[in-house]
């Protein structure tokens, strides 16, 4: 079957073109473009006149992994979602889940750098599953230097696993912020050999924990240039807070001396993670100016009173998902910090999406709209419409063609070495994955909140994952499961 979007504003970030077309998609892939395509006999023709016509948003940064988070991202413009930062272990286990669940959007997976390491430092079998994965990230077992034979273990697990088809590593190096740097030196260099990219959370900065054995972005620019590799600087935004002059002007640099460091970022003051992680400690929260009530617990609302609290907390409950605020978004001077974040040259956009959890303890809902009462962080429903809405409909920092770089061809391109077939995405010329978005310039924004998070975004009035629709008319179809993996090569 043929589809035919007729006299859109196509964007095409690959060729530079920004001008009206239509566009031809058949098989899965685009056809033709260009004006006044003919029409032939059972085509699906679609007027988008007076809308923009783009290749779908490719997030690198997403640890939904389940139908209901998908379908908040496809109102979002997402048609690719990849869990980059952490990843999944057993890679093949995590493919052959969500190929039997079925998904919305194409899906993939790093080797998680985690799951390797507690497996072989602490004995915890991973289960390709994010809510154990929370749980791990408050063990203090794996958070440890390893052994010379501990390191060449686990140094041999990721290894396999980008044998498996793993999209390169995803390193929470923010996690076990006191392990030997030469670790991080010791799996670039495997990752350079295997020519697969890393996606790091970096641990702190050196304002925040003077105490730290090397700076969190220095060592992503010092390591990359020392080994040759790909490497990934995950939500600079969050990692950096306040300190992001000095973090972008040294990764500018870096890139400028031909390092290959590309940098991530997302539109909120707020992240997420397990209340066990270790930079949630009240020690390393007082580092960053910061006190326990900065965090909230997602599943309930709870806003952590004090130390004592913080503390029962995360012994308690070390996986559970939580909010830190580490900037305040209604303060002009902190919104300009997260502008400049998103404004450094080349920086892609990517949610750090998390799963919805309801109090049943489900993460799970193929209803639509999705059940009340659900908690996620609003970047997961609306990281790409507030940053259209902020970066071109109200400071115009970018044009629509910036704009379709930034989500959907940069990030495309961290992914050509490793996994090639990612070649046809982020662009929308002929022989492009037919991966395509079409949105209403004129009302497209967020609707996501802190206190309500699965509000879905507005504006996203067309979504087609290989040619099949998902979104029609700003309405989600509930039987669209067109997602395919996307593997790197065998290593």
């Amino acid at each position: 079957m043929r589809t035919l979007l007729r006299g859109g504003r196509v964007v095409d970030p690959a060729t530079g073109f920004d001008g009206t077309a239509d566009v031809l998609v058949s098989g899965g892939v685009v056809t033709a473009v260009g004006p006044g395509l003919p029409a032939q006999p059972g085509d699906t023709e679609i007027d988008v006149s007076g809308l923009v016509v783009g290749p779908g948003f490719i997030d690198l940064h997403s640890h939904v992994h389940t139908i209901a988070g998908q379908r908040l991202q496809a109102m979002d413009g997402v048609t690719t979602a990849l869990d980059l930062e952490a990843g999944l272990m057993p890679i093949e286990r995590a493919y052959a889940e969500a190929a039997a669940a079925g998904r919305p959007l194409h899906y993939g997976f790093s080797a998680s750098w985690g799951s390797a390491r507690a497996q072989v430092l602490a004995g915890i079998e991973p289960d390709a599953n994010i809510d154990s994965g929370l749980a791990v990230l408050g063990n203090p077992a794996w958070q440890r230097t390893s052994s010379q034979a501990e390191l060449t273990a686990w140094l041999s697990l990721v290894e396999a696993e980008l044998a498996a088809g793993a999209l390169g590593v995803g390193v929470l190096l923010g996690y076990a912020p006191l392990t030997d740097p030469g670790e991080f030196v010791a799996l670039a260099r495997l990752a350079k050999q295997a020519g697969a990219p890393t996606y790091t959370h970096v641990r702190e900065l050196v304002e925040v924990d003077p105490a730290t054995p090397v700076d969190g972005s220095a060592e992503i620019a010092i390591v990359a240039a020392e080994t040759g590799a790909a490497m990934h600087h995950c939500h600079v935004n969050s990692t950096s807070g306040r300190q992001i002059d000095r973090v972008l002007a040294a990764l500018e640099a870096s890139r400028s001396a031909g390092s290959r460091v590309t940098v991530e970022a997302y539109p909120y003051g707020a992240g997420s993670t397990g209340i066990g992680a270790a930079f949630l400690s009240p020690e390393r929260l007082k580092m960053k100016g910061l006190a326990p009530s900065s965090v909230i617990m997602l599943e309930t609302g709870e806003r952590i009173a004090d130390e004592r609290r913080l503390l029962q907390v995360r012994a308690e409950q070390p996986g559970a998902p939580c909010i830190l605020e580490f900037l305040d978004e209604s303060s002009p001077r902190d919104l300009a910090l997260l502008h400049q974040a998103l404004a450094f040259p080349d920086a892609i956009v990517a949610s750090d999406a998390l799963p919805v959890y309801w109090k049943n303890g489900t993460s799970e809902s193929t209803e639509w709209p999705l059940p009340p009462g659900g908690a996620t962080h609003p970047r997961t429903s609306g990281t790409y419409a507030k940053t259209l809405r902020l970066m071109v409909r109200e400071s115009q920092a970018w044009t629509w063609l910036e704009a379709f770089r930034r989500c959907s061809y940069l990030p495309a391109r961290v992914l050509d070495e490793v996994a090639p077939a990612a070649r046809a995405k982020g662009r929308l010329d002929v022989g492009a994955d037919a991966d395509i978005v079409v949105i209403d310039p004129a009302t497209v924004t967020d609707a996501a909140t802190y206190f309500d998070p699965t509000r879905p975004s507005v504006g996203v009035r067309h979504l087609f994952v290989s040619g099949v629709a998902v979104v029609t008319d700003g309405n989600l179809r509930t039987d669209a499961f067109p997602g395919r993996p996307l593997r790197g090569e065998p290593r």
